[in-house]
């Protein structure tokens, strides 16, 4: 029995195709705003996507949805503005398997794609992609699998077979899956961007069963203008047409209006990349793909070389909206953190936590809470308190556990600076305590000395002589932001595009 609610129609829409590290969500959204009406993801293969827990992130800071993998990856993030017009590609050979991911994720797409098109080794070697294409009795079984098991529309993504009577056949009796649409790239298995696309095909193709047939492959011949698609369209016979390289190199290509300077482009997926914190590796390659033959102008090296976000977006004279946007996201993280989290102690397992942050403005420039804490304990003759450290692998922030009288405190409020973590904890034993902490406009409490307070004597060298242990995962997560650099860690080939 077929559950579906086919809301999303693929009869006469153009479309971002699914390319290997260029569909992720700042160029799928950059497609809509030009006037795509459909926008596929990459390929994510379906036992990575299957032991993903699905995260609302960070309560809505970035106000996406992410499907996180237990290294703490995200494999596919989404949000709101392309939820009624993404479509979700999976690589899978499994009927099971690809269901359980077809069931996690649709509710936040437009559709399911299963990838059986993609001839490069990283999709076939698991019996996936254009290697489904040899065994149409597991396409059936894998389509039908879906159709009735989730709410939304089912489609594929074929190459064409050896002949035409073979890729007739195959597309007929996948349309008898019940799925809503069919894309056919216009080249054999073996062929590549450089062999002409077979227009001829896609349209035998098209005539020949009444499901929506959406035409591919046509990015270097045939489609260079917005003006092409709707050639192409003809040329194929198609109801729709997707287009992968063109996008790729200036996603403007969709506007009705012309195209934009691909600097212009760049900037505004630059800025898309930037708001929903896109892996650095996964930006510089799809900047790198629009810049082409001036990947070694002044500008491309300094892509090349950044390793951060905020670097590339120095190389783009985009620092101040780098800057204003980061401070959003710390504002808005900061509003929903304290919403959540009175500021009153609580008790977690043997550490007693406060929801505060440490703010610079409010103390006066030499004091600091760590400071404070630390000449208390001289009084006391207490051990000089411990800090430990540990950082957070989402969005690298930072929380620290001080010990002081080995009784344990921090705050349950993540910081963006070591330092910053280290100064909140010392403010929460400090109030758990009653003890001052050295805020403007607080009594003197006699605890630091004068010339402390005025900066005669360095008091940060005095906090750094405090014993520290700092456990922060970095080593391994500098590995794991290497891994990701192929967004979502596969070591996938240049020619992504397929």
């Amino acid at each position: 029995k077929t559950i579906q609610n086919l809301s999303l129609d693929f009869s006469n829409i153009t479309a971002l195709a699914p390319m290997v590290r260029v569909g992720t969500l700042p160029m799928r959204l950059l497609a809509l705003d030009y006037g795509a009406e459909v926008v596929y993801c990459e390929e994510l293969i379906d036992i990575k996507m299957v032991q993903c827990q699905r995260v609302v992130n960070g309560e809505n800071v970035l106000q996406t949805v992410d499907f996180v993998a237990p290294d703490d990856r995200v494999m596919f993030r989404t949000c709101d503005r392309e939820k009624d017009s993404v479509v979700f590609q999976m690589g899978t050979a499994d009927p099971d398997r690809a269901l359980a991911v077809a069931q996690l994720v649709e509710k936040d797409v437009a559709a399911i794609d299963v990838n059986m098109g993609c001839p490069k080794e990283y999709s076939t070697k698991g019996g996936m992609g254009a290697a489904l294409l040899s065994e149409p009795d597991k396409i059936e079984s894998i389509l039908r699998k879906l159709v009735t098991g989730v709410s939304v529309p089912v489609t594929c993504k074929i190459r064409i077979l050896p002949s035409l009577e073979e890729t007739v056949s195959l597309v007929q009796r996948i349309e008898k899956t019940g799925v809503a649409a069919v894309a056919v790239h216009g080249r054999f298995k073996e062929e590549r961007p450089r062999h002409p696309v077979h227009c001829d095909y896609i349209e035998a193709v098209a005539q020949a069963v009444s499901v929506p047939i959406i035409a591919n492959g046509g990015s270097l011949d045939l489609v260079k203008t917005n003006s092409d698609i709707e050639e192409f369209r003809k040329a194929t016979g198609a109801s729709s047409v997707m287009l992968g390289r063109a996008a790729m190199w200036n996603a403007s290509v969709f506007r009705n209006q012309g195209p934009l300077p691909v600097e212009r482009v760049m900037e505004e997926y630059l800025k898309y990349a930037i708001r929903y914190d896109n892996h650095a590796f996964n930006t510089k390659y799809c900047l790198c793909q629009m810049l082409r033959d001036k990947v070694e102008s002044p500008l491309g090296k300094q892509v090349q070389a950044a390793q951060t976000n905020a670097e590339i977006s120095n190389a783009y004279g985009l620092q101040q909206f780098y800057q204003q946007t980061q401070e959003q996201l710390q504002a808005r993280r900061d509003a929903l953190q304290s919403s959540s989290q009175p500021e009153r102690p609580v008790t977690d397992g043997d550490v007693t936590a406060m929801a505060v942050k440490f703010e610079r403005r409010e103390y006066p420039p030499h004091i600091t809470p760590k400071m404070f804490l630390l000449e208390w304990s001289r009084k006391k003759k207490l051990e000089q308190p411990l800090y430990e450290t540990v950082q957070r692998s989402q969005d690298r922030a930072f929380q620290s556990t001080v010990v002081v009288a080995e009784k344990k405190y921090r705050s349950s409020l993540w910081s963006k600076s070591k330092k910053f973590a280290e100064q909140a904890a010392a403010i929460v034993c400090l109030r758990v305590l009653g003890i001052p902490e050295g805020r403007i406009g607080e009594e003197d409490s006699g605890l630091v000395c004068k010339r402390k307070r005025e900066g005669k004597v360095n008091g940060a060298a005095d906090e750094e002589r405090s014993k520290k242990r700092h456990v922060a995962k970095t080593g391994r997560e500098a590995e794991t932001s290497t891994a990701a650099a192929a967004a979502n860690g596969d070591q996938r080939e240049a020619d992504a595009p397929r």
